[in-house]
């Protein structure tokens, strides 16, 4: 494990901070440690701070002491898989954000990071471009999210705070990940207005996902299980044309 120091003079002033007004917090885990470094050294440039770890079970260990707001995280380390380490992560924070590293362009191998709970995934071999802009769409989610709307949204006893990042609905709290979070937010922003599977990549995914639309019916499932279980349904499939959010008919 490595740690970059804080950002000097020479980085750019941080464009997202969380709430607590500090930088984003990321850790990377490669075991090439050189592929690590840079990556490090590349988001660090961007005023965030950063922490590096070469295998699988110092992953964890950082994760829990650095509290990070997203990982980049290897499919395949020496000692853990990558879907072993995010299960054990995501077990101590279930907010944390997830960008996979893969070397398999398969579609299955692309669905079972998605499945696990991955937020993102970039192929092997990238460009550290593409790594930075994925990642920095992940933190928009977290990181800005009291900036750019009201703080409490409402709807039908359904409670999302923005600030804190909490959802509640008829006063229970409802546990979400990042991506479900941002998912929900989307669609109270807009009560009972159809949106497409499109619209919801755009805007929650940041990019058009690969043509892979479903995801967007995968993540929608996840949200039912938690939001509509044991109650009145309140998301809604208009077959053809996408998903909504509205009291039943």
């Amino acid at each position: 494990m490595s740690e970059t120091p804080p950002p000097d003079a020479t980085a750019r002033p941080p464009t997202l901070q969380r709430a607590d007004g500090t930088p984003p917090r990321v850790l990377v885990v490669d075991d090439e440690q050189s592929l690590a470094d840079v990556l490090a050294s590349v988001l660090q440039r961007e005023g965030w701070l950063t922490r590096t770890a070469y295998d699988g079970t110092a992953a964890i260990s950082e994760a829990r002491d650095f509290m990070p707001d997203a990982i980049v995280l290897d499919m395949m380390l020496p000692d853990l898989s990558g879907l072993d380490v995010l299960a054990r992560v995501r077990a101590v924070d279930p907010a944390v954000l997830v960008l996979f590293l893969t070397a398999r362009d398969t579609v299955e191998d692309r669905v079972a990071g998605i499945t696990a709970g991955g937020d993102d995934y970039v192929t092997k071999p990238f460009s550290l471009e593409e790594v930075l802009a994925r990642v920095r769409g992940l933190l928009r989610r977290t990181t800005t999210a009291a900036i750019d709307g009201r703080a409490t949204l409402s709807f039908a006893g359904l409670t999302l705070d923005e600030d804190a990042h909490e959802v509640f609905r008829d006063g229970e709290r409802i546990e979400l990940t990042a991506t479900e979070f941002e998912l929900l937010r989307f669609l109270m922003r807009n009560p009972r207005r159809v949106l497409s599977k499109s619209q919801i990549l755009d805007r929650v995914w940041n990019y058009d996902f690969g043509g892979q639309a479903h995801i967007v019916e995968l993540y929608i499932s996840y949200l039912r299980k938690k939001v509509d279980a044991g109650r009145e349904p309140l998301i809604h499939t208009v077959r053809g044309a996408g998903y909504v959010l509205r009291t039943p008919s």
